[in-house]
């Protein structure tokens, strides 16, 4: 089991940059691929991006690419998701999730949540 502390979110302006980090509790961190996902009000939770074990493999949703890089390091059991050029349409709740086996960018196949960051970009 792995327990998942998201932070680094915040009010940011419109093209401005944050990073999140998500702190993961553990000695197998290593064996799960990490999710970013957000949710923004009144709508579903949807796939920012996702990390391979290893972190050699990089996934990103279409509206995120350029502009978001995930990364993780193992040794300090974190992963992070670095957001530049942020718009307003950004603005959402940021979870982190994680995936025993292989990576997926469906929200029902990760097996475990962190509590979520709020991000707001502002126009």
């Amino acid at each position: 089991q792995v327990q998942l502390v998201e932070s680094g979110g915040g009010l940011v302006q419109a093209g401005g940059s944050l990073r999140l980090s998500c702190a993961a509790s553990g000695r197998t961190f290593s064996s799960y691929t990490m999710g970013w996902f957000r949710q923004a009000p009144g709508k579903e939770r949807e796939f920012v991006a996702a990390s391979s074990r290893s972190g050699g493999n990089t996934y990103y949703a279409d509206s995120v690419k350029g502009r978001f890089t995930i990364s993780r390091d193992n040794a300090k059991n974190t992963v992070y998701l670095q957001m530049n050029s942020l718009k307003p349409e950004d603005t959402a709740v940021y979870y982190c999730a994680a995936r025993i086996t292989y990576y997926s960018d469906s929200r029902r196949k990760y097996d475990y949540w962190g509590q979520g960051t709020q991000v707001t970009v502002s126009s």
